[in-house]
């Protein structure tokens, strides 16, 4: 598969922000170029970006001006604005000079992820491009996914999946949402299966809680005493279960190049949540429900 990693010029003065923002951003598949104020954007613009994300608010030049200058360099480059509190008039002077949109910090980086590949979609139908998104524009490449093998424990899985979500110990300026899924592999890297939270659910219930019983026995299971700390033992008894004793069947396939409709269709009829993506017989990524939402959502707004 061709290298078509989205090229995001990310221009912060907060330290923090740009560090975090770039880790999250570069797991979803982009490629991130930093700056720390308005000047040094100026030389990152020069390196071709497809999207920069501009703060508004920043010491120096702020990001009007930039946004100014930035248009003198490469016109035709979406820029996203991100605003604070307070900075509405700003933002929308921002779309009057020619920023493809805006969005208010603190910001989920799934709406983040949405807007940068609306952006860059809309760059490349100026430029004679596709007009409507395919799945391989809103999936996510399975080198940024949560993998692991078969041979992982339930532990290895849940660690796996909290390191997905990132934490702001400052700022707070980014919410991340994790997958909340795992894509199990073989030792040659084939697919074998997903395991996803209801797995773990289901399997921290005994076995007798669906064994036939007299009815008499109901009054008892169901009693605040009979529930008390099983919870916790069960969930420390599943800690070292391989994954591959627990795992759902691989998800069903879709094409890269698909429509979103078809992929719609698909998730409806298996009743999934997620489809794995080929290109070339080669698994490349992973579409969820929620990249259709965003993209439902980004449709309804125009």
């Amino acid at each position: 598969m061709a290298n078509s990693r989205i090229k995001v010029l990310l221009v912060d003065d907060e330290a923090q922000f740009r560090a975090t923002t770039e880790k999250v951003l570069s797991r979803r598949g982009f490629e991130v170029l930093l700056a720390a104020d308005g000047r040094e954007a100026l030389q990152k613009a020069k390196l071709n970006p497809d999207v920069i994300i501009l703060d508004i608010r920043m010491p120096g030049m702020d990001g009007l001006e930039a946004l100014r200058e930035i248009k003198q360099i490469t016109s035709d480059v979406p820029v996203i604005m991100l605003t604070g509190h307070g900075s509405g008039p700003a933002a929308e002077q921002a779309l009057k000079e020619g920023a493809f949109d805006f969005l208010a910090k603190p910001c989920d980086i799934d709406l983040l992820a949405s807007k940068i590949k609306e952006a860059h979609r809309s760059e490349m139908k100026t430029a004679g491009g596709v007009s409507e998104s395919l799945v391989r524009d809103l999936m996510i490449p399975l080198d940024v996914y949560t993998t692991l093998g078969s041979d992982a424990t339930v532990a290895d899985a849940v660690e796996a999946l909290r390191n997905s979500v990132t934490r702001h110990p400052v700022g707070d300026s980014v919410m991340e949402t994790s997958h909340s899924s795992v894509l199990v592999q073989g030792a040659n890297g084939q697919i074998l299966g997903l395991l996803v939270i209801s797995d773990l659910l289901e399997a921290i219930m005994p076995q007798y809680l669906s064994a036939p019983k007299p009815s008499t026995a109901d009054s008892i299971q169901y009693s605040p005493m009979f529930w008390a700390g099983m919870f916790t033992n069960e969930v420390r008894k599943l800690a070292k279960y391989p994954i591959g004793e627990l795992m759902s069947p691989t998800p069903p396939k879709v094409r890269a190049d698909s429509s979103l409709l078809e992929a719609a269709y698909l998730l409806i009829k298996y009743d999934e949540r997620r489809l794995i993506v080929y290109q070339d017989d080669q698994v490349v990524g992973v579409i969820r429900e929620q990249d259709l939402f965003f993209e439902m959502a980004r449709l309804m707004q125009k």
